[in-house]
């Protein structure tokens, strides 16, 4: 949508500024594209002075003018316009200034005579076809004033990006009434030049379908493709080249000015957003103008001198004689208005947007109108529309209104209404907004409402040219733009969109990856697709490609096609989960069966660089080990941990495997670090509370214990004897060191543990402690046959 800075000037009665504009805009949701200043050519006319005119001595057409130019001397220039007189302003290129046509002013002698500039008609400054005579300004500008700044020229084309729910914003009322809300200011239609103040008068409801309006029979026959329709018949009028303000307007939005009365059609469609069409009343036949479908084999040629084949789905404007035009989209050529109609009959109606889509594209027409009639234009607006399109014709090509201009509306209604709760705006934008507030964002809309405190809402009457506005919800994000986002708090608050618990595989979910991120993992997301991964692979119907053809089985091979994406781009250091679905063929006939997993992978350095140059290496099996065990804790916290050939398993009571975890086999670049992954079915009905334990009051009192343990024996086994034996006192144990070799007889390992005593209520003594170890270390070599290593 083109839009000019001076037109919206005008409706709001003050100057705006180019990138405060586009700022604007973009938070009201019509963000600008492009910035097109109009006759940048321009910068360098000034406003000249004639102060003196002679006649030129060699050539009887030509005179010498004496021009002030704002400068302390006077130019000579040689002017043959007729209209140049002493005492008035025109607009003047000084010596060095280049005109758009790109015709640089030099001084050079015309006759014998020097000329030091040019005095510039419309055509030379490109704001017209007048060649005829120099521009004559009515100005009170001091000579030397640039001529932008002095006349009303200086505009800008604003490219604006318009959604197809916001049709308003295809006409400029549409763009001030959302300007006028963001400044808080009132908008008015900009005054017609030279209408009667009192305004055309208004159409008048017909009964049924069908009317005459000063011998032009109006109708509708086809009221699901045009539920509306307006006409009025303007006789006398003189049609013409468009006066200076009316082609001005046509043209800042990228339009071809062509006549006065056409002019006026596209003026309305770009100021109102409801394309109109005017009729040469002697051309039509009948005189009739209806609205109908098209009929098996009608014909007709369009405006652009193309002849269009019509089919009974299209909607179409018609005389007695046939179509005159392609409802919504383009009129037919026979009956166009011209330098010789006298009388026109004005044409403004609402069309079915789906209906002037399809005709559309069936004819490969894209036309102004069409762009709007199947976005959808204001069906309770158009006796406006019509009203300001009489005012301009009657003011640019004079004429009368003969008979009352009619409006036909076979099905009549209202625009919807709709119910806000002010507590709901509060719930879901998680402020409080004022009611006095939320009903001026709502005026400020063109919205109607009504207050009803003791229920607690406002009813709203949605204006007809805002047919996105359908639910209560549609009405608080109005408000929320109004209001402006950046006029909310940043900071996050609690908030729930319903009383609705999150059901246990989200939650179960949500609790495996909070606690994956804490151990330093990166969360991704794949698609679910994938090759076949053996038996039980899922195929697809309709695959998006030829080795994505199958459902995933398990989740690790995804992810370890992300290392290798990784190492593609010479990253060393990966560590990714990711949680979702997996499948597996059920019983003929059923569907898949589905289970959610969580997968992890690690490679790379374990800690992250440091400046120090000191990290802790890179992964390795351990840390394999102590990630898998944390993830089988959240996913399925019934699962225990075994060691089961080079990896790990997680094994259920009943036996069965709910995850694994190994060292990957994948093609590893010399300079990156092996592989490690997990992979654990996620039980939703599982769930871990969070426990509160104090912190310690008294202090502790530490052992270790390097033990010499036989090869059947396990350091599980051994920790779990230790905390039966040691009592409440044992706080903790861990195994930190493990040695064979040398010094050692051979089948048996040393392990060392460190353990850690503390008793609650008071500070434990050495005693207490020694005699704790000597009973472990008794028992243990006793009942396992482990012995304290002595060197």
């Amino acid at each position: 949508m083109n839009v000019s800075r001076l037109w919206l000037e005008a409706f709001l009665r003050r100057r705006l500024a180019v990138p405060d504009l586009v700022e604007r805009l973009a938070m009201l949701g019509a963000p600008v594209d492009a910035v097109e200043p109009l006759h940048p050519g321009l910068a360098q006319i000034v406003i000249g002075l004639v102060e003196e005119v002679r006649p030129h001595p060699n050539a009887d057409r030509l005179r010498i003018c004496l021009v002030n130019d704002g400068t302390a001397e006077r130019r000579n220039v040689v002017c043959g316009a007729p209209n140049v007189a002493s005492g008035r302003k025109y607009p003047f290129a000084p010596l060095g200034a280049t005109l758009p046509g790109g015709v640089k002013i030099e001084k050079r002698k015309i006759r014998g005579e020097p000329s030091e500039g040019m005095l510039c008609s419309a055509r030379e400054l490109g704001l017209g076809q007048e060649h005829d005579g120099i521009l004559e300004l009515d100005t009170e500008a001091a000579p030397g004033t640039p001529f932008l700044s002095a006349m009303p020229v200086a505009d800008d084309r604003l490219v604006l990006d318009v959604t197809p729910s916001r049709p308003d914003l295809l006409g400029h009322k549409g763009v001030a009434r959302e300007l006028a809300a963001s400044y808080g200011i009132p908008f008015r239609l900009p005054p017609v030049p030279g209408a009667p103040a009192a305004g055309s008068p208004g159409p008048r409801r017909a009964e049924g379908s069908r009317t005459i309006i000063a011998g032009v029979t109006t109708a509708i026959e086809d009221p699901e493709g045009c539920p509306r329709f307006h006409g009025a018949v303007v006789r006398g009028v003189k049609v013409g080249p468009s006066p200076t303000w009316l082609a001005d307007r046509v043209k800042s939005v990228g339009m071809r000015s062509i006549n006065n009365v056409v002019d006026a059609t596209n003026y309305v469609m770009f100021e109102l957003n409801q394309p109109m069409h005017a009729y040469d009343i002697a051309k039509l036949r009948g005189p009739a103008v209806v609205a109908r479908r098209g009929r098996p084999g009608e014909q007709l040629v369009t405006l652009d001198g193309v002849e269009r084949r019509l089919t009974p789905e299209m909607p179409v404007i018609a005389d007695e004689g046939g179509a005159i035009g392609v409802a919504g989209v383009m009129g037919a050529a026979h009956v166009e208005v011209s330098e010789r109609t006298a009388d026109v009959y004005l044409e403004c109606a609402c069309f079915e947007p789906g209906r002037i889509r399809r005709t559309r594209k069936a004819l490969g027409l894209t036309t102004e109108a069409s762009y709007r009639f199947e976005r959808g234009v204001d069906l309770w607006a158009a006796g406006e529309v019509i009203r300001r399109c009489i005012d301009i014709v009657l003011a640019t090509a004079g004429g009368a209104v003969v008979g009352e201009p009619a409006d036909l509306w076979p099905a009549p209604g209202n625009p919807p209404r709709i119910f806000l709760r002010p507590a709901r705006v509060a719930r879901v934008l998680g402020v409080e907004v004022p009611w006095a507030s939320i009903e001026k964002y709502l005026v400020a809309i063109g919205a109607t409402v009504l207050s009803k405190p003791d229920d607690g809402r406002i009813a709203v009457d949605v204006p007809g040219w805002r047919p996105d506005l359908q639910a209560e919800i549609d009405l608080i994000e109005e408000i929320a733009r109004l209001h402006g986002y950046g006029n909310f708090p940043s900071d996050l608050r609690a908030f729930r969109p319903g009383t609705l618990a999150d059901p246990p595989e989200e939650r179960a979910a949500a609790r495996v990856r909070r606690g994956l991120v804490r151990h330093g993992l990166l969360e991704t997301q794949s698609l679910a697709f994938g090759p076949a991964e053996g038996p039980g692979s899922v195929p697809l119907v309709n695959p998006m490609s030829a080795p994505d053809g199958y459902l995933r089985q398990h989740l690790l091979p995804g992810l370890l096609r992300q290392v290798e994406a990784n190492w593609s781009q010479h990253t060393r250091d990966v560590r990714l989960f990711e949680t979702g679905t997996v499948f597996r063929l059920g019983t003929p006939g059923s569907r898949p069966l589905e289970a959610p997993h969580v997968a992890g992978v690690i490679t790379g350095a374990r800690h992250p660089a440091h400046w120090t140059g000191k990290g802790g290496g890179d992964y390795d099996l351990w840390d394999l080990k102590a990630l898998f065990a944390a993830a089988v804790g959240l996913a399925i916290p019934a699962a225990r941990c075994e060691v089961e050939g080079t990896g790990f398993v997680a094994r259920l009571e009943s036996g069965e495997v709910a995850g694994h975890a190994e060292p990957l086999a994948a093609d590893v670049p010399a300079w990156a670090a092996p592989v490690f992954g997990f992979e654990v079915r996620i039980d939703p009905a599982a769930e871990t509370r969070m426990r509160f334990r104090a912190l310690p009051a008294t202090p502790p009192v530490e052992r270790d214990l390097a033990l010499v343990l036989p090869v059947a024996v396990t350091a599980g086994g051994v920790e779990a004897r230790m905390r039966a034996v040691a009592g409440r006192l044992l706080e903790s144990v861990e195994a930190f060191d493990e040695y064979r070799g040398a010094g050692l007889p051979p089948g048996v390992r040393s392990v060392a543990f460190h353990l850690t005593f503390r008793a609650p209520d008071r500070t434990l003594r050495d005693t207490d402690v020694d005699a704790a170890v000597a009973r472990v270390v008794a028992a243990l070599e006793t009942e396992l046959g482990v012995r304290l290593r002595t060197a």
